[in-house]
C-alpha cells in the first residue's frame, strides 16, 4: 500500500473505533443506570481488574499489555466521567505521586481533589465530598508510611484496591542542560539521586523544598537563573518543562504502594489480598497465638508492621496484609481463631492483587 492508502485505512478504522466506543458508552450507561436503582456503587475495581486481565489475554496483536491497559483504563474513565462525576481525594499538591497513582488507577477524564493531609483524604471520603481516596501505605526502600497505617484505627473507610508505582525522579528544566546551575527538589529525592547528581552536577547549588511539585514550579518561575528540577514527568506537563533526562535516582527497583480507600470493600475476583490490624493481649505468648492460625491454615502473610495503638501506653496495633479474600472459608476461619487471642480485630478490606 501506499502512504496516501494507508492512511485512509487508518482514518477508516478511527471512524469504525469511535463509532463502538459510542456503543460501548451507551450499554455502559445502561449498566449504570441498573446499578443505581439497585444502590450499587459505579465503580467496581474488581470488575475493572477481571476485564483487562481478559483483554489482554484475548489480544494477539503487537500490542502490549502495558499499552492495552493504558488504553483501557482511559476508556473507563470516560465512561465513569459520564456516569457520575466521580470525584478522587488524594495527598497533594498536583503532580505528586500520588496524584501520579490515582491518574494510573481512575484515568485522566474524573474529577481530582488534591488534599493537604492523609487526614483530609480519609475526611474528604468519610464525608462523601469524594468517592475514593488515595493514599501512600508502602515504599519498597523506605518501608510503610505510619501515616496511613494510625488512621485506619479509627476511620470506617476500606480498603478496595492497590495502585503499584514505580519511582522514577528526571531532570525537569526549560533551559538547556549546560545553563543550569542550581537543582531543587525534595529532600529525599535528593537521596535517591545522590549518585547522578556526584556524576552529572557535582558543582551545583542544591535547594530543598517542601514537595516535587514546589521544585517543579520554581525552576519554570527561575528559569533564567538556571534552576531546574528533579521530580516525576507528570510535572513537566503541569509546568511546562521538558523532561532533560528521565530515570535518574540511582536505585532501578523503587516501588511505592498506594491503596484507593471507598466505604467498600470489593467482591472475590480469585486473586485478591486481605488486609487487618489487630491488638493483642498483654500477656507473654500473645503474639505467637495470634499469628498461629494463619500458619495452621496454610495463609501466607505478606506484610506485618507494628504501630503505638496511641490509646494506652505500650499497647501495640498489628498490620497484616495476607494472600486470599475475607469470604475465602479458610481465611474466614483464621479470623475466628485469631479474635480469641487478640483484645481488637479490624477487617481493613480485600481486594484485587493487582500491580497496576
Amino acid at each position: 500500500m501506499t502512504l496516501d492508502e494507508l492512511r485512509k485505512e487508518i482514518d477508516r478504522v478511527d471512524k469504525e473505533l469511535l463509532a463502538l466506543l459510542n456503543q460501548r458508552a451507551d450499554l455502559v450507561h445502561e449498566v449504570g443506570e441498573l446499578k443505581k436503582k439497585d444502590g450499587l456503587q459505579i465503580y467496581a475495581p474488581e470488575r475493572e481488574e477481571q476485564l483487562l486481565q481478559a483483554l489482554v489475554k484475548k489480544s494477539h496483536g503487537r500490542m502490549p499489555e502495558e499499552s492495552i491497559r493504558a488504553i483501557y483504563r482511559e476508556i473507563m474513565s470516560a465512561a465513569l466521567a459520564l456516569e457520575q462525576g466521580l470525584s478522587i481525594a488524594y495527598l497533594g499538591p498536583e503532580g505528586t505521586w500520588t496524584h501520579q497513582a490515582s491518574i494510573n488507577k481512575f484515568g485522566a477524564s474524573v474529577n481530582y481533589s488534591p488534599q493537604h493531609s492523609f487526614r483530609e483524604v480519609f475526611d474528604q471520603v468519610e464525608r462523601g465530598k469524594a468517592d475514593y481516596g488515595v493514599v501512600p501505605i508502602e515504599n519498597s526502600t523506605e518501608g510503610a508510611v505510619s501515616h496511613t497505617l494510625d488512621l485506619f484505627a479509627d476511620s470506617p473507610l476500606k480498603i478496595c484496591a492497590q495502585v503499584l508505582l514505580r519511582i522514577e525522579n528526571n531532570l525537569l528544566a526549560s533551559i538547556p542542560r549546560e545553563e543550569i546551575t542550581t537543582l531543587v527538589s525534595h529532600p529525599q529525592v535528593f537521596g535517591q539521586c545522590g549518585e547522578w547528581i556526584h556524576r552529572n552536577f557535582p558543582g551545583a547549588e542544591l535547594i530543598e523544598v517542601s514537595s516535587t511539585a514546589t521544585a517543579a514550579k520554581m525552576a519554570a518561575e527561575k528559569a533564567g537563573e538556571g534552576y531546574a528540577a528533579l521530580g516525576g514527568s507528570l510535572l513537566a506537563e503541569l509546568h511546562g518543562l521538558k523532561v532533560l533526562e528521565s530515570a535518574i535516582q540511582d536505585s532501578t527497583t523503587n516501588t511505592t504502594r498506594f491503596l484507593v480507600i471507598g466505604e467498600k470493600t470489593c467482591p472475590p475476583t480469585g486473586n485478591d489480598r486481605t488486609s487487618i490490624m489487630f491488638s493483642v493481649r498483654d500477656k507473654p505468648g500473645s503474639l505467637y497465638d495470634a499469628l498461629k492460625p494463619f500458619y495452621e491454615f496454610k495463609i501466607n502473610m505478606s506484610k506485618i508492621e507494628s504501630r503505638p495503638s496511641k490509646r494506652r501506653e505500650w499497647e501495640y496495633f498489628f498490620f497484616v496484609d495476607m494472600v486470599g479474600h475475607c469470604e475465602d472459608q479458610k481465611l474466614l476461619k483464621a479470623l475466628e481463631e485469631l479474635e480469641k487471642h487478640c483484645s481488637f480485630v479490624k477487617l481493613l478490606g480485600s481486594y484485587p492483587d493487582s500491580e497496576s
